[in-house]
């Protein structure tokens, strides 16, 4: 059985977990290709004007692997295991998805269980309870050690003598070089080393008690406003923060505000980008080279 995983939106999420666990439930994965232009074409073609781009991108991945494979995973995101909710947009996704593919949709409600979430799933697929626990377990493992391998390169950087630039965002924006124009590598060129935000376990934050900043109900800004506020209280060593946003994104709207005034605390300099279908690679990079010189 050939189950399709868009690489957007969720799938940076969680993307050891959500591999892992149909894989070992003896499902065969077939991801859409990482970010490229014709899929933003398409994504963008059957979108509404006022989506964010995120979302755009999102349907273009979707787009690519209809008819590819026997169902597609889109998990109904609502709230996560402490009760912060995701984006509005996300509430809908397998529905919408419904309206545009001839491919069927393997779905369950998330609402902050993630065993009772993976057995949903595994009961669509006919699978053995026994069958479930056990792909549960492993993927669930397998997800532990990988956020482990990605702190402790975050921690190891932190030790280059280059000077360190913090990059904040959405992981669906972090870990995308396409829709963040390669700015690890644009960031790299220019001498200086990139940390990612989402590198942090949220496990390690999520108890931190933040004062004159509101407690967000969203679900991504809830984790970067802590998980900033860990890093810029105990690492001296961060140069500059740069914060990427999707077009459109309401989430972002407010949040940046706050993220600002979190890094402006400090003495830190900060350049908020602003990323759409749009944006051209001469200004981002000139934007890029002039906060290089702030430093």
């Amino acid at each position: 059985m050939k189950v399709g995983i868009p690489r957007s939106l969720f799938y940076f999420k969680r993307p050891v977990f959500f591999e892992e666990f149909l894989k070992n439930l003896g499902c065969e994965i077939v991801f859409s290709p990482e970010t490229n232009k014709l899929i933003l074409e398409e994504g963008t073609k059957i979108s509404d004007p006022e989506t964010c781009y995120a979302i755009k991108i999102f349907f273009g991945h979707v787009i690519f692997l209809d008819k590819k494979c026997d169902y597609l995973f889109l998990p109904l995101l609502k709230k996560n295991e402490d009760g912060f909710e995701y984006c509005p947009k996300f509430f809908g996704l397998p529905d919408l998805a419904k309206t545009i593919l001839k491919t069927k949709i393997l779905s369950a409600f998330f609402e902050g269980d993630l065993e009772k979430f993976s057995f949903q799933i595994g009961k669509k697929l006919k699978k053995e309870k026994s069958k479930i626990k056990e792909a549960y377990l492993k993927a669930l493992s397998l997800e532990k050690e990988d956020e482990k391998k990605r702190y402790f390169s975050f921690q190891e950087k932190m030790n280059s003598p280059l000077k360190k630039v913090l990059l904040v965002s959405h992981p669906y924006n972090l870990y995308d070089s396409f829709v963040n124009l390669q700015i690890k590598e644009r960031l790299e060129k220019l001498n200086l080393e990139p940390l990612f935000l989402q590198d942090i376990p949220y496990e390690i934050v999520k108890e931190r008690e933040i004062k004159k900043i509101p407690r967000f109900h969203w679900e991504f800004g809830e984790e970067m406003v802590k998980k900033l506020d860990f890093v810029l209280k105990g690492e001296k060593r961060i140069e500059g923060v740069i914060e990427i946003s999707s077009f459109a994104c309401g989430c972002d709207a407010v949040l940046k505000e706050y993220l600002e005034l979190m890094v402006k605390s400090f003495q830190i300099p900060f350049l908020y980008l602003i990323l759409d279908e749009q944006t051209g690679e001469a200004g981002y990079q000139t934007r890029l080279e002039a906060f290089a010189d702030s430093l």
